[in-house]
C-alpha cells in the first residue's frame, strides 16, 4: 500500500515506526522544513529514505503521486483539517493526529466529505490499542462493570518553556490550543468513549497557572454529566514538576472497579470485578513498557486502518471518534469563556473564540 506523510515533527517517529511494522511501501514524505524530512529519517534510522520523494508543498505532493493509498497528517494542529479536506477531495484514505480539527465546523465537515467520498479517515487516538485499555474494553463490553456509576481522567503531565520553543505554533488558539487540546486529548478520548459516548452537559474551567508566554491553559478540570446517568471528571495539566508524572483513567461500576495508569494508560493499577473470569490473572498488575508517553498503538492503529482500507470497512478509531474527543475539549472552552453548564451536542465552536481569554494576550 502506498503511503505518504505530511508533517514530519515530533510525533513523526511513531508514524514511520508503524509505517516500517506494517509494511507499507513510504512513496512520499513533506514538511514545510525540508530539513524535518532528513532529521526524521536520522531519528528512526530510516532504511529505503533514498526511495522517498520529499516535498514542502502537499498539494504538490499528492499531484506527484495520484496513486497514493493512505496518508498520515502529523503537522501543527492548525492545518490539519484543510489537509483533510483536500487529501479526502482526491480520494485518499486518513490517519489525521490529535485534534482532528480546531472547530466543529471542521471535524463535522471531514465526517460528511469522507462519508460522501467513501474514503477511510482514522483519527489517530492510539492509546485505545494500548493492551491495559483493550483488555478494560473487553470486561466493559462484557458486562462486567454493570451499571456505570462515575469514572475520571487525570492528565498530569509536564511542559516547560524548551518544550514550547521548539515550535511557534505551541500554545496557540488557532494553531495548538492548550494541554487539554493537545496533551490531554488522548484521555478524554478515553473517558468518553468508555463512559457511554453520549454526553448530556460539561462544567469546566481553566486556568494558565505557570506558562504566561503561552496564550491558551495549562490547566483545566471539568464535571461532565452521560445520558447513561454516569458522571465523569476530566483533570488535565502541564505543570507538575518536575517531570510526568500519569496519566490515569478510572472506571467505577456497580460490578466492577479497574484503575488504568502508568505515564500513559498503560498499566492496570486495579482490576476488581464481582465475577470471575479467565483474563483476570493476566489483567491483574499488567504494565506495558513504553519508550515514550506516545506508547505502542501506532502500529496497531495503522494495522486496522490499513484492513479497513482492505475490507472496505469503518476504522476502529474513526472521524466520529475525533469529533468526539475535540468536542468535549471545546466544550469545556465554551463552558470557561460564559461561565455556564454546556450542553451537548456543542454546535459550531472553535479554539480560537478563546482569544483573550488570559489577561497578557
Amino acid at each position: 500500500m502506498k503511503y505518504g506523510l505530511i508533517g514530519c515533527g515530533r510525533i513523526a517517529v511513531n508514524h514511520v515506526k508503524a509505517v516500517v511494522n506494517n509494511g507499507l511501501e513510504f512513496v512520499a514524505a513533506c514538511d514545510i522544513v525540508p530539513e524535518n524530512i532528513e532529521l526524521l529519517f536520522d531519528k528512526t534510522d530510516y532504511k529505503d529514505r533514498d526511495k522517498v520523494a520529499k516535498y514542502t508543498d502537499f498539494k504538490e505532493m499528492i499531484a506527484k503521486h495520484p496513486d497514493l493509498e493512505l496518508i498520515a497528517i502529523a503537522t501543527s494542529s492548525g492545518n490539519h483539517a484543510e489537509i483533510a479536506l483536500y487529501c479526502i477531495d482526491h480520494g485518499i484514505n486518513l490517519i489525521i493526529e490529535k485534534p482532528m480539527a480546531m472547530n466543529m465546523k471542521d471535524a463535522e465537515e471531514i465526517i460528511r466529505r469522507s462519508n460522501e467520498k467513501g474514503v477511510k479517515v482514522s483519527a489517530c487516538h492510539q492509546n485505545r490499542f494500548n493492551i491495559a485499555v483493550q483488555k478494560t474494553r473487553h470486561a466493559m463490553d462484557a458486562g462486567r462493570f454493570g451499571k456505570l456509576s462515575h469514572g475520571s481522567i487525570h492528565v498530569r503531565w509536564n511542559r516547560n518553556k524548551n518544550y514550547y520553543d521548539q515550535a511557534p505554533w505551541r500554545g496557540t488558539w488557532a494553531e495548538d490550543g492548550g494541554c487539554l487540546m493537545n496533551q490531554c486529548i488522548h484521555g478524554i478520548d478515553l473517558l468518553r468513549w468508555f463512559m457511554g459516548d453520549e454526553i448530556d452537559t460539561v462544567y469546566g474551567v481553566t486556568r494558565q497557572q505557570e506558562h504566561p508566554y503561552l496564550e491558551a491553559e495549562d490547566l483545566g478540570m471539568a464535571v461532565v454529566t452521560f445520558k447513561n446517568g454516569a458522571v465523569a471528571t476530566i483533570e488535565g495539566t502541564t505543570n507538575v514538576f518536575p517531570k510526568n508524572l500519569e496519566e490515569t483513567l478510572y472506571l467505577f461500576g456497580e460490578t466492577g472497579t479497574v484503575k488504568i495508569g502508568g505515564t500513559s494508560t498503560n498499566n492496570i493499577d486495579v482490576w476488581d470485578f464481582a465475577d470471575e473470569a479467565a483474563e483476570d490473572a493476566e489483567a491483574k498488575g499488567l504494565q506495558e513498557a513504553t519508550s515514550n508517553v506516545y506508547g505502542n498503538g501506532h502500529t496497531s492503529l495503522y494495522a486496522d486502518v490499513i484492513d479497513a482500507i482492505q475490507n472496505d470497512r469503518t476504522p476502529y478509531v474513526d472521524a466520529v471518534a475525533g469529533r468526539n474527543a475535540l468536542e468535549v475539549i471545546l466544550a469545556i472552552y465554551k463552558s470557561m469563556k460564559t461561565g455556564e453548564v454546556i450542553k451537548l451536542p456543542l454546535g459550531d465552536f472553535a479554539s480560537t473564540d478563546m482569544e483573550g481569554t488570559f489577561s497578557h494576550e
